[in-house]
């Protein structure tokens, strides 16, 4: 069964969902290219193709008047011409005309850190995850095991300044750019804690970022998914192997700003409740072309569960909050769901660069489409900019209640 990875990363944007099938597709296909070449390749492809489940345009595009600017371009420019920036931009612009927000050209550094995103690999950092709190970058959650940890930086502290600048005004973004940097050199942070200021000095590390973080409070497992990437599968099962042995008496899910991902991993996390049912069916021109069940390994089946949802849960999240809700084994709390019914596959275009490309759409057990609605909460809650200044979280306060 050809698999597909998801949509649009947490931080900023709603992640994706992707395709683990595209090595093995890759190799099929470099075989048959092989096979054919210096024969009549594009006929042959094109029969051969979707015989291994490949799909292939064996057409060509009348390229002529790129060209032709080009040539006007590199003749009449009074600068320097980057001949590889023109070829990515030329690429760009082709697949912007598609007028698909999921469908993008990826250059070699976007497909870096396309990849990194996914693996929770960050590079050299110092391991903390960053809000704006009354307008400041403040630090949300220290990394277990991190240089920040090691260092004694607390969720609370106010980032001043970073290597003598000031960091007033700056959003998460520059912040983080800012922190990071090269393994083994260091960075000069300086916060303020209740008024205090303190200065650390942190040397930067490899800092990876699991995406399941587990605990259990007054008798309920919270399992908190940052996306589904590579490891969500076995982390996520290993913390809900420890609930059962805690004999929790219920489950929150909190999927609340988790973009998506691998969509191999929301089968897997959807399995810990539904045992081999369809999760999501995909259809491409309105004909279903696949239907994905969850794993059999439903190790939390029968216990009370509530899955916290907010406008950031797209894509993989939205496949897993949907089934639970449309299986009847989980309810839903938090604000409307993102709203990404699509399906991207990732393809290399070598060099480096990549293709995401929408390829298909995804419904509900039920049979809906959430592109653009989203999917609502049962249970509708808010978590306003103030809840967060005041350290408070109203949707978990919500959640918890329900197990009263």
């Amino acid at each position: 069964m050809p698999t597909h990875h998801l949509p649009e990363p947490a931080a900023a944007r709603p992640q994706r969902t992707i395709s683990k099938s595209l090595l093995f597709l890759s190799i099929t296909l470099a075989i048959v290219v092989g096979f054919v070449a210096g024969t009549r390749s594009n006929e042959l492809l094109g029969a051969i193709a979707p015989l291994v489940g490949i799909k292939v345009a064996t057409g060509t595009i009348n390229l002529d008047r790129v060209q032709t600017t080009y040539q006007q371009l590199k003749a009449n420019y009074d600068g320097t011409l980057d001949e590889q920036a023109l070829i990515d931009g030329a690429s760009r612009g082709l697949v912007a005309a598609a007028d698909d927000r999921y469908t993008v050209f990826m250059d070699t550094k976007e497909a870096g850190d396309f990849d990194k995103d996914l693996s929770g690999e960050i590079g050299g950092g110092i391991g903390v995850e960053l809000g704006m709190r009354n307008e400041q970058p403040t630090v949300i959650r220290v990394l277990e095991g991190n240089p920040a940890e090691k260092a004694g930086l607390k969720a609370g502290d106010t980032i001043v300044t970073i290597n003598g600048q000031s960091a007033v005004g700056w959003d998460t973004a520059k912040v983080a750019e800012k922190i990071r940097g090269e393994v083994g050199t260091t960075v000069k942070i300086v916060v303020d804690r209740s008024g205090e200021a303190k200065e650390f000095t942190i040397t930067r590390a490899t800092v990876n970022n699991p995406s399941v973080q587990s605990r259990v409070e007054n008798g309920i497992g919270i399992m908190k998914l940052t996306r589904f990437d590579e490891n969500t599968s076995t982390l996520a099962k290993k913390a809900a192997e420890s609930f059962k042995q805690q004999n929790v008496k219920g489950v929150i899910l909190d999927l609340r700003g988790n973009g998506g991902g691998y969509v191999e991993a929301a089968q897997a996390v959807a399995g810990l409740w539904i045992d081999n049912k369809v999760i999501v069916s995909e259809r491409t021109n309105g004909k279903v072309t696949d239907e994905l069940k969850s794993t059999s390994n439903p190790v939390l089946k029968g216990i009370k569960t509530i899955v916290l949802v907010d406008g950031d849960s797209a894509s993989a999240s939205e496949i897993v909050a949907g089934a639970l809700q449309d299986y009847g084994v989980a309810t839903l709390v938090g604000q409307k769901t993102f709203g990404k019914g699509t399906v991207q596959k990732v393809l290399d275009l070598g060099a480096g660069t990549k293709l995401k490309v929408t390829v298909a759409r995804w419904y509900t057990p039920k049979g809906k489409n959430i592109t653009k609605d989203g999917i609502k909460p049962d249970v509708s809650a808010t978590l306003t900019k103030e809840d967060i200044n005041a350290g408070i979280d109203p949707q978990l306060d919500a959640a918890l209640k329900l197990f009263l």
